[in-house]
C-alpha cells in the first residue's frame, strides 16, 4: 500500500523501516539527517502533510502530543487538505481518548476512516516489530489496518471503538508510571537498608516481583544508563493525560497522580529528556543521597 508516515522520532523511525521492509510505499515528512536512511531506503519525501496525504492511501501519524496531532491533522497544510473520501487516518500517538473522537468525527465528515492505535513497547519494541498495539475503530476500518499493524508489532488488540485504544494505552500507562517508582522505591529501600541493589534486584526477578520494568528498568537505574528509551517527558504527558481522562469521568486515581507530581519534579531537576527510569534520582535525592552520575 501506499502509506503516508508523519512523525520520524524514536519510535517512528523503526516503524517506518519496518512497513517498508514489508513492501509498502512510504511518503515522510520532515526528513532531518537521522531519518534520511529512510530516503535511501525508497521513501519518498513530502514537504508538508497535506503532501504525504495526497500522495498515500492511509496516513499514519505518530507524534508527542495532542496538540501536535491536531496540528499535523488540521492545521496550515495540515494532512486533512490532502484527504479525499475513502482515505484512512491511523494514529499511534499516545494523545486524549476525548480529543481522539473528535478528530474521528472531523473526518467522518469527510468520508476519512479513522484509528486511534498507540503502541507499547519502547524503541526496542519498534526496532524489532515486536509492538504491542491497541485499537480503537470499526471492524472494518481495523481490517484494513491490520495488516499494517502486523508489520510494526507482535500483540494487536481491537480494543472496541474509536478512543478505546487510548484509553486501553492510559491503562498500560498506569502500570507503566506506577511500577517505574515502585521498583526505583525498592531499590533505593535497599540501598539505604545498607543491602546490595543488585543482588536484592537479583532475588526479586526470581519471584513475583519480577517484570520486564523491573528487569530493564531496574538494571538502567544500578547502571546508571539513562538515555532515553522512552523520556521522563513523554511519561509525564502520559501520566497527566491519565489524571485529566480520570478527573473527567470523576474518579480517583490517587498513585497516578502522585506518580505525575513526582514526575513533574524530575522535570523541575533537569530530567525531562532522560529515561523514564531516572525518575530514581528525584528519589535519591528526597533521600538526601549524592547523584552517581
Amino acid at each position: 500500500m501506499k502509506i503516508g508516515f508523519i512523525g520520524l522520532g524514536l519510535m517512528g523511525r523503526p516503524m517506518a523501516a519496518n512497513l517498508m521492509d514489508a513492501g509498502h510505499e512510504l511518503f515522510i515528512n520532515r526528513v532531518k539527517p537521522v531519518s534520511q536512511f529512510l530516503v535511501e531506503k525508497g521513501a519518498t519525501a513530502c514537504d508538508t502533510p497535506k503532501a504525504v496525504a495526497e500522495a498515500a492511501e492511509i496516513v499514519i501519524t505518530i507524534v508527542s502530543d495532542t496538540p501536535d496531532v491536531e496540528a499535523v491533522l488540521f492545521g496550515e497544510n495540515g494532512a486533512v487538505h490532502g484527504l479525499s473520501k475513502g482515505k484512512m487516518v491511523i494514529d499511534m500517538s499516545t494523545i486524549s481518548p476525548v480529543a481522539t473522537r473528535d478528530f474521528a468525527d472531523k473526518l467522518a465528515a469527510i468520508g476519512c476512516a479513522y484509528l486511534d492505535a498507540p503502541v507499547s513497547g519502547g524503541d526496542i519494541g519498534a526496532k524489532n516489530a515486536t509492538l504491542t498495539i491497541m485499537v480503537g475503530g470499526s471492524d472494518e476500518d481495523f481490517a484494513r489496518g491490520k495488516p499494517l499493524f502486523e508489520a510494526m508489532g507482535k500483540t494487536i488488540t481491537h480494543i472496541g471503538p474509536v478512543g478505546d485504544g487510548q484509553t486501553a494505552k492510559l491503562a498500560n500507562q498506569i502500570v507503566v508510571g506506577l511500577t517505574v517508582e515502585a521498583v526505583s522505591e525498592a531499590l533505593l529501600f535497599a540501598k539505604k537498608a545498607g543491602a546490595d541493589p543488585a543482588k536484592v534486584r537479583e532475588a526479586l526477578m526470581g519471584g513475583f516481583a519480577g517484570s520486564p520494568i523491573l528487569k530493564i528498568h531496574g538494571e538502567r537505574m544500578l547502571n546508571r544508563t539513562f538515555d532515553p528509551g522512552f523520556s521522563m517527558r513523554l511519561q509525564r504527558k502520559d501520566m497527566a493525560l491519565v489524571v485529566n481522562a480520570a478527573r473527567e469521568i470523576g474518579l480517583a486515581l490517587p498513585n497516578a497522580a502522585s506518580t505525575e507530581q513526582l514526575m513533574n519534579a524530575a522535570i523541575a531537576r533537569g530530567d525531562g529528556e532522560l529515561d523514564n527510569s531516572a525518575l530514581i534520582r528525584t528519589l535519591e535525592a528526597m533521600a538526601g543521597l549524592k547523584d552517581e552520575a
